[in-house]
């Protein structure tokens, strides 16, 4: 069965970290391109990070020097390390399957900055 299932999210002050966990199956992980996105209330799903088959990584301007996407292929398991967290980083966060198609999403799990 191919699957995403997340993990890691929770409440957080602000300036504090999580790590959030992807695990996949179903599929050869090592070939995919993995992401991470978000989705706020009220507004639309947008994306986070990336990491290609070959490592390397893309991130969105809000999160660059605070967020750092990893895989581990021996795991099937892409990472993302948050730090410096803010209260606009609440969101659920989804984990992607991307290239090549066709896309899979996880269920998401919840990421929320509050003091």
């Amino acid at each position: 069965q191919v699957q995403l299932v997340e993990s890691g999210g929770g409440k957080v002050p602000p300036g504090g970290s999580l790590r959030l966990s992807c695990v996949a199956s179903g599929f050869s992980f090592s070939v995919y391109t993995m992401g991470w996105y978000r989705q706020a209330p009220g507004k639309q799903r947008e994306l986070v990070a990336t990491v290609t088959s070959s490592a390397m990584t893309t991130y969105a301007d809000s999160v660059k020097g605070r967020f750092t996407i990893s895989r581990d292929n021996a795991k099937n398991t892409v990472y993302l390390q948050m730090n410096s967290l803010k209260p606009e980083d609440t969101a659920v966060y989804y984990c992607k399957r991307g290239s090549p198609p066709p896309v899979i999403w996880g269920r998401g799990t919840q990421v929320t900055v509050s003091s």
